[in-house]
C-alpha cells in the first residue's frame, strides 16, 4: 500500500520513508510513525510523517500493521 493518502497511516504503523536529503536518490528508511505531519488528506509525494526515532520524510511504503 502506498502512502499517499492520509487515511492509510497512523501512530504505530512500520513504514517506509525517503528522508529530504534522499530525495534524489531515493534511497528508504524504514521506521515506526510517531506523529503525521501532513495536514491534507492526500499528497501526491506521500504524506510526511515522524518517526519514533525523530526522522522525518514522505511515506513511500506502508510495511505493517496497515489492518484495523
Amino acid at each position: 500500500m502506498n502512502g499517499q493518502q492520509r487515511v492509510n497511516i497512523r501512530a504505530g504503523l512500520e513504514v517506509d520513508i525517503v528522508l529530504k536529503q534522499d530525495q534524489a536518490t531515493g534511497k528508504l528508511t524504514r521506521g515506526i510513525v510517531k506523529d503525521l505531519l501532513t495536514k491534507s488528506p492526500t499528497h501526491p509525494h506521500g504524506i510526511k510523517v515522524r518517526l519514533t526515532n525523530g526522522q522525518v520524510g514522505r511515506v513511500k511504503q506502508i510495511i505493517s500493521g496497515a489492518t484495523q
